[in-house]
């Protein structure tokens, strides 16, 4: 996550912004509905989460353009009880859906203290940070998870693709600090970064993947279909993949383990992605000053705790992506020059200036 090409150039935010939201206009999105994917997706190369950012556009147009994917949805909302409702997203991109869904989850829990937010007929959504965060705008903590667009683990002991890489976001607002982020795939790494090192031409370290027919270290990532990713943490975090697929899937009416349909490899089939996002009215626990100041001083503790030989820093969730957002709103985001060179091809079939015309 965040590695940049040496000597790449850096784009704004808001040119990236404004690029994406042309060409999805142009792909047939209302302009409203295509800034705001645009957005949700910057905010992911913002903050360091790069193989979930602009990175993944050009597959969204192909999906788009396939008809594998909505590209003017009509999603609707279901209240089904006091704190809990259902998103209807109309195959839509999953960046639009989730949008509606932090919405939904925070007008629910200023009612309720609490919301549970289940989406369903929605696609890949990028990062899973990035929406964990929508709550944070209300001062409320965003829990997030979602059946991964492809499976690229199999059950613990297994050879066989069945579980996704399906992350866990969580993420608590700190005022004008920096807020609690916590987001992780189930998996080692994510698919996504795999893409990126292919991408790059760069060969995987031995402990992301192993070949699916012998159980070997895989470290091509040209060759990622014959392979799968390790789960975190052994055992545990594929029962951790599959229980966070289980309440995003199944409990949303939503595809899951065989039913998964690899929007990698088909940009035809409708993918039935599920989603959970969760929001907590701190307010509704205790003051939420007071809340903030009682994690501000665990914080402190945890960094100015002793080091081990050779670590110069104890870092805490979020700390980095939010160092990674100010250098970056700064400095602008850095692309990679494979990545720019397919941009620019997509400006050119949509008929909008390219990145390196801004």
């Amino acid at each position: 996550m965040g590695e940049e090409e040496a000597g790449a150039p850096r784009h704004g935010a808001a040119v990236l912004v404004g690029f994406a939201a042309e060409v999805l206009a142009a792909a047939g999105m209302r302009a409203e509905e295509a800034r705001r994917v645009a957005e949700l997706m910057v905010e992911a190369d913002l903050t360091g989460a790069d193989a979930h950012g602009i990175f993944r556009l050009p597959q969204y147009l192909r999906r788009m353009r396939a008809g594998g994917m909505n590209p003017r949805p009509e999603i609707a909302v279901r209240r089904l009880a006091p704190a809990v409702a259902m998103v209807e997203g109309d195959n839509g991109p999953g960046h639009l859906v989730m949008s509606k869904a932090g919405e939904t989850a925070i007008a629910i829990a200023r009612e309720s203290g609490i919301a549970w937010v289940g989406a369903r007929r929605s696609n890949h959504a990028g990062s899973g940070a990035v929406h964990a965060c929508l709550p944070l705008t209300a001062g409320m903590i965003g829990i997030y998870t979602v059946v991964a667009s492809a499976n690229h683990m199999a059950p613990w002991g297994g050879t066989e693709s069945l579980l996704g890489t399906n992350p866990l976001a969580i993420a608590m607002p700190m005022g004008e600090d920096d807020p609690v982020v916590l987001d992780m795939a189930t998996t080692v790494v994510s698919y996504g970064t795999v893409k990126g090192h292919a991408m790059r031409g760069k060969p995987m370290p031995e402990g992301w993947m192993i070949d699916a027919r012998t159980g070997e270290p895989l470290t091509d990532p040209k060759r990622s279909h014959e392979g799968i990713l390790l789960p975190v943490g052994g055992y545990k975090g594929s029962g951790l993949a599959l229980v966070l697929g289980l309440l995003a899937g199944p409990l949303n009416r939503a595809a899951f383990g065989r039913d998964v349909v690899d929007f990698n490899a088909d940009e035809r089939t409708v993918t039935e992605t599920g989603h959970v996002l969760i929001a907590l009215d701190v307010s509704r626990f205790l003051d939420p000053a007071a809340f903030q100041a009682e994690v501000r001083r665990h914080l402190e503790d945890l960094r100015n705790s002793a080091r081990l030989p050779g670590v110069d820093r104890i870092r805490t969730p979020g700390e980095l992506r939010g160092e990674r957002r100010r250098e970056r709103a700064a400095r602008g985001v850095a692309l990679p020059a494979a990545l720019v060179a397919q941009l620019d091809r997509l400006a050119a079939e949509a008929g909008v200036a390219s990145l390196v015309a801004r």
